[in-house]
């Protein structure tokens, strides 16, 4: 197999905690060629999508982690599989690339997740497709409507819907001296989610990674600071792998087929208590935290899947 990853930076990451390096490592164990871009490399000539790559080779440390070869110019054609593991936010300039990449998908490069599906969703309405599963939520750049959320539900969380890792998201409660000003703060960016405020997040929030709609069989709980109600790792959150609850498997079952069959097939579902609050699908992460304990390579399972859809299926993707 020849593997093209479309990634940020691999000099910025922290290799043991990033599932993109998971992937790279996996795809080397596998003895497949494995070629690194990154976004702003990639380009259209006369209807095919190419890119400057590196052939890369990554070592499992902490440093100096990862060698690329010399640069070359790709058909992106010329590959087998093409992830794209772009963070968020999903800008304009995320738009182009998976238009690019869908170029790519067309001359016969299986592209995952599907470009036309990235662009269709957002990771925190996505979720809304499944409004039973969700707890309370209301999406909107109203100020009164979001006062009047508040005030039916008491205690509230607010965030925008382009960020990551738990930035910009606040709490409120009624009667809190800074709701004008939060909100006033969220709703200017545009449309603000919210949803009403779920104590068991100070049990943790789990991530549920999805594999062509099937569940791993662990999970990662995030764990807030005592400081904290963000369970985000990122914002400081201390991570724990545990089984799946029947829950876990009970929201799994009802939103993986769907989502395996829109193009999702690498998915992080984000559960807290008994309710879905988001449906990662840019880039969702957790996979090495997992791996760690569990050795079960949910890296090389989802490489797996895609190679043989790929093998499988060669004139349908």
């Amino acid at each position: 197999m020849k593997l093209g990853i479309v990634m940020d930076p691999i000099s910025q990451i922290k290799p043991y905690k990033d599932t993109s390096f998971a992937l790279l490592l996996a795809a080397q164990a596998r003895g497949w060629a494995v070629f690194y871009l990154e976004p702003d490399w990639l380009y259209a000539e006369n209807g095919r999508a190419k890119s400057k790559v590196h052939a890369i080779t990554v070592f499992d440390r902490n440093a100096q982690w990862f060698e690329l070869g010399a640069e070359q110019t790709l058909d992106l054609a010329e590959l087998d599989i093409m992830i794209q593991r772009q963070d968020p936010p999903v800008t304009l300039d995320y738009h182009y690339v998976t238009a690019l990449l869908e170029l790519a998908e067309r001359q016969g490069v299986l592209v995952a997740n599907r470009p036309n599906a990235l662009r269709s969703a957002n990771e925190k309405l996505l979720a809304q497709h499944y409004p039973d599963l969700c707890p309370p939520t209301l999406v909107s750049r109203d100020s009164a409507q979001l006062r009047t959320f508040l005030n039916e539900h008491r205690h509230i969380v607010l965030k925008p819907l382009d960020a990551m890792g738990g930035s910009s998201i606040f709490q409120i409660q009624a009667g809190d001296l800074n709701t004008s000003v939060i909100i006033e703060t969220m709703t200017a960016q545009g449309l603000t989610m919210a949803q009403k405020f779920l104590p068991a997040v100070r049990e943790g929030d789990r991530r549920i990674l999805l594999i062509n709609g099937q569940p791993v069989d662990h999970a990662l709980l995030r764990i807030p600071k005592a400081d904290e109600f963000r369970a985000n790792l990122a914002v400081g959150g201390r991570g724990q792998v545990v089984p799946l609850c029947d829950r876990d498997r009970e929201i799994a079952a009802r939103v993986g087929p769907d989502l395996a069959a829109a193009g999702f097939w690498f998915v992080g579902l984000d559960v807290i208590g008994d309710s879905l609050t988001e449906i990662n699908v840019t880039s969702p992460t957790c996979a090495r935290e997992i791996d760690a304990v569990c050795h079960n390579d949910p890296a090389g399972q989802l490489l797996d899947f895609l190679a043989n859809r790929r093998r499988d299926e060669p004139s349908k993707v």
